[in-house]
């Protein structure tokens, strides 16, 4: 099945229009996520929080694809900023995307 996970980067520290960031990572997986899980990846850096949480799960059984919303479990972790974390998601293959961009996925 192929899994999508969403992860929304932004920062209590920086407050700008420029520092949220939605982000995708898709992977074809036999493990289908589940509400509640923590979910970890090499992109994930503890100097900006210490995981996150599947908050919602969406199946589409005729695509074979499971949407996932992930959610901070810390945010006030933010040692490191809000770019250079997106920066490290998408040398680990996650990619920034628009809300037009979701909306036609």
């Amino acid at each position: 099945m192929k899994i999508n996970l969403l992860v929304l980067v932004s920062s209590y520290k920086e407050q700008n229009k420029n520092n949220v960031s939605t982000l995708i990572k898709t992977i074809e997986s036999t493990i289908r996520p589940v509400e509640g899980d923590i979910i970890d990846d090499p992109g994930f850096d503890p100097g900006f929080h210490n995981g996150y949480k599947v908050v919602k799960v969406t199946l589409n059984y005729a695509s074979n694809t499971c949407w996932v919303s992930l959610s901070p479990l810390e945010i006030e972790a933010e040692e490191i900023s809000v770019q250079s974390y997106v920066n490290k998601l998408e040398k680990n293959g996650w990619k920034v995307v628009t809300k037009e961009e979701l909306l036609n996925m």
